[in-house]
Order: structure tokens, then C-alpha cells, then sequence
């Protein structure tokens, strides 16, 4: 089922042509990522693909439904997207627990399942010592975890992550890909992720999407199986 459908999906900044006729796709319960170039117009691509800029033609279809029949729950992080003050109060595990309100339950006690959810995301994230520090006391990479650590409480069906191992070692990235895809592949979730071309990820990945221009040509997509 493809949670994720672009058909040749065409993008100008202002009169300047950026994508040209990308198509890809993004299903339940593979691990994908996109890769490039600096100034390969990742970002504009996966910006373009959720609405939040408008492509100039072509056409994008995000699932209503996951595989289960129930609504799409989807995750998105954004490129450095932790710009938390020195002055935020939430502590580390305050903020991850709000992650999993959003169903309706805003004025209901959170269950000891959601407590478990903001647990197993802090430990997948290495941040569960820290669970009781101020957000605002953190590094940039670490507060980059927790928003991360925030997303997987949430639970979504998709993933749209935007280079989010920024200012994680090799060893914590390989953990963060064995993370991804066991959720890919255990619990039928779609992921999709803008990396850089790191060797340690390709032994975790099902499918890569490298956009790539050729001479006189805009960015477009070349796909690869891992």
C-alpha cells in the first residue's frame, strides 16, 4: 500500500525550475531513504510532497488510511528542527509524554502504555539518563534526540525525517537505523528519510531515492534498491 505517491512532480522557485517530473513512491512497512548532493533540493522535494510548499504540476497523494483501515498518523521532523531557549520549562520526559496526547485525551491521565511509548522512545534516542533535565539545558544535537525521541512516542504510521541524525556518532546512527527498521518492518510502518550517503546506513534501508540532474536538466529521481 503505498502511504506515499508523487507523480511527476515539477517545482519552480519563482520563474527558476528546481524539480523536473520526480516520481517515487513510499509504502507501508519499507525503510526508504532520499539522498543527493548538497543543494539537490531534498528538502524542497519532501516540503513539496507534504503541502508545505506547492508544486508547479504534477500530482501528490498521501494516504487517508493506514493498513489497518484507521486514520493516517503521520510524523515529520524537520530539518534542525530543536531550537529550544535556555529558558524552556518542559523537563526532557515532561515534553516526549506530550507526545502522546493528541488522540482526544488532553485532560485524561496518560496510561502506564504511555509511559512505556516515552520510555522505549527516550531509550531508542540514548536520552533516557537525561529524562529529568530542562530542555533548554541541553546541547543542539541532544535536543535534535528528543525531539526525535518525541515523534516515535507519538507513534505514526509514516516518518518523514530531514537529515535527523545531525551530530550523532557512527555508533548511535547505526542504532537509530536498526530502530527505523525494525518499526519498518515489524510494525508495518512507512519511513521515509533525507541522509547523506553514510556506508553504515545501507545495511538497514530497503529502498534508495537519489535525486540526480543531468547536464542542462533539473534535479530528478533515480531509484535504487538497497
Amino acid at each position: 500500500m503505498h502511504y506515499i505517491e508523487v507523480k511527476d512532480l515539477t517545482f519552480y522557485y519563482d520563474e527558476e525550475p528546481v524539480l523536473e517530473k520526480v516520481s517515487y513512491t513510499v509504502d507501508a512497512g519499507e525503510f526508504v531513504i532520499l539522498t543527493g548532493e548538497n543543494g539537490a533540493a531534498k528538502s524542497t522535494l519532501i516540503k513539496a510532497t507534504l503541502g508545505l510548499l506547492q508544486p508547479t504540476s504534477g500530482t501528490v497523494t498521501l494516504a487517508k488510511k493506514n493498513n489497518n483501515g484507521e486514520k493516517m498518523r503521520m510524523g515529520y521532523i524537520p530539518q534542525q528542527v530543536a531550537a529550544f531557549n535556555a529558558g524552556f520549562p518542559s523537563t526532557v520526559h515532561e515534553l516526549v509524554c506530550s507526545g502522546r496526547y493528541p488522540r482526544g485525551r488532553w485532560f485524561k491521565k496518560l496510561t502506564e502504555k504511555d509511559y512505556q511509548h516515552v520510555e522505549k522512545a527516550l531509550k531508542a534516542v540514548n536520552m533516557w539518563e537525561m529524562r529529568d533535565k530542562r530542555i533548554g539545558e541541553l546541547s543542539g544535537g541532544q535536543k535534535q534526540r528528543i525531539s526525535l525521541a518525541r515523534i516515535f512516542a507519538t507513534d505514526p504510521d509514516l516518518f518523514i525525517l530531514d537529515e535527523p541524525t545531525t551530530g550523532m556518532d557512527v555508533q548511535s546512527r547505526k542504532e537509530f537505523y536498526k530502530l527505523l527498521r525494525h518499526n519498518a518492518h515489524a510494525h508495518d510502518k512507512g519511513i521515509l528519510m533525507i541522509t547523506h550517503d553514510h556506508e553504515d546506513i545501507k545495511d538497514f534501508v530497503d529502498r534508495q531515492i537519489r535525486l540526480v540532474r543531468k547536464e542542462d536538466s533539473q534535479w530528478r529521481c533515480f531509484h535504487m534498491n538497497s
